[in-house]
């Protein structure tokens, strides 16, 4: 099988994940932070690792502001719906997943004010307008870093820098950067990052985490255990463990931490100009092709590990299916959980796109083998 759906959860991962997985699994199983025995400690270390790995991996400035979720989607949730309330006003884009997009439909219910900013498919959101609709109650400003979609390319370090001025948290979906591009939350003035440890950070699924700077605070989206004030009935509010309630999941957290190991070794630079090489022979390829639109930034333009397209007169999800029943090829079609992004590109009507995502375990063959299958894909509609 030749796998380029990694924008949905990469497939591949370095066998250090798996051991790791294993070896808590086996060994280390204990519940973190609830007793003092030795397989609770070892738990607890897995845990306490794997936090300071993601800190220095985002430079944040303790490993106590990395709080473990889920998902990216748990993490944006928790953003989401911790620092806002009636009668605030949020500024976001027109390209985000609807892990934003429907909490934000949520808290509209509840009196919130939501302005989504119009964003280019080529150059992402302008800056610009993100700051011409800030207003005197904006208390919060969401922007994804790279399309799910598209791949567009956010400047989220010029959005942090103007956010910074004006005293507005910004909350940043890295869900399709987070280990696969350069992310200083100090540097891009970035106050709430939420990330998946299931994609480009190569770890397992139900992994992910929220970064959240020093001085925000944010209304817990559960209660419970935490293993610390244990006499009082009321949620803790230190960092993390507020936010982290129940048992975490150490096997998968340690799988994490294997993950970003193995990117700190590879390096993101050397990450990113694999992936880069990839999407840019997928695009030169398909652009190639007749009957065939791509949807995204144009060569010579930033892009994630992310493009789509369409094949004249074939709905995405036939060519989907197709390419994997005919040609063993994983991608996939339809709307891709973000209809806001499909509205932008002017594919919502007709079942959005087929989507191609590969990664830096992505081989030359691998692509060559999908420029040929979707040629004989087109060349069979004839």
């Amino acid at each position: 099988m030749i796998y380029l759906d990694n924008a949905a959860t990469s497939f591949r991962k370095p066998d250090s994940v798996y051991q790791a997985v294993d070896h808590a699994m086996r060994h280390c199983s204990g519940n973190p932070g609830r007793a003092g025995h030795k397989v609770s400690l070892l738990a607890n270390d897995i845990v306490r690792k794997t936090r300071m790995l993601c800190a220095t991996l985002f430079n944040a400035e303790r490993a106590e502001q990395i709080v473990f979720c889920a998902n990216a989607t748990e993490a944006l949730n928790l953003a989401i719906k911790g620092i806002l309330h009636t009668g605030d006003h949020v500024v976001t884009t027109s390209m985000e997943h609807n892990s934003v997009a429907r909490p934000l439909e949520a808290m509209k219910m509840n009196g919130v004010e939501i302005t989504k900013v119009a964003s280019s498919p080529t150059y992402g959101v302008d800056p610009d307008s993100i700051r011409k609709n800030l207003k005197d109650n904006t208390r919060l400003v969401i922007a994804t870093h790279v399309s799910n979609v598209t791949g567009t390319v956010n400047d989220i370090a010029e959005i942090g820098r103007l956010c910074s001025e004006r005293g507005i948290p910004f909350l940043v979906d890295a869900a399709q950067s987070a280990g696969a591009r350069l992310i200083d939350v100090q540097d891009m003035n970035i106050d709430l990052l939420a990330f998946p440890g299931h994609k480009s950070l190569l770890g397992p699924q139900g992994t992910g985490g929220l970064y959240v700077r020093k001085g925000i605070k944010l209304k817990p989206l559960k209660e419970g255990g935490t293993g610390s004030s244990s006499e009082s009935l009321e949620q803790p509010d230190s960092m993390p463990e507020g936010y982290e309630s129940g048992t975490l999941n150490v096997p998968g957290i340690a799988g994490l931490g294997a993950g970003i190991s193995f990117i700190a070794d590879r390096g993101i630079e050397e990450i990113q100009k694999k992936e880069d090489s990839a999407i840019r022979s997928i695009v030169d390829g398909l652009l190639s092709l007749n009957k065939v639109s791509v949807y995204g930034p144009p060569p010579g333009h930033p892009c994630g590990a992310v493009i789509s397209f369409n094949i004249e007169g074939m709905g995405p999800q036939d060519v989907a299916i197709l390419l994997d029943a005919e040609y063993g090829i994983a991608v996939r079609g339809g709307l891709h959980c973000s209809p806001d992004a499909h509205r932008t590109i002017g594919t919502l009507l007709s079942g959005g796109t087929v989507r191609v995502s590969p990664n830096y375990f992505t081989e030359t063959e691998e692509i060559e083998s999908f420029i040929k299958a979707v040629e004989m894909v087109v060349n069979a509609d004839d």
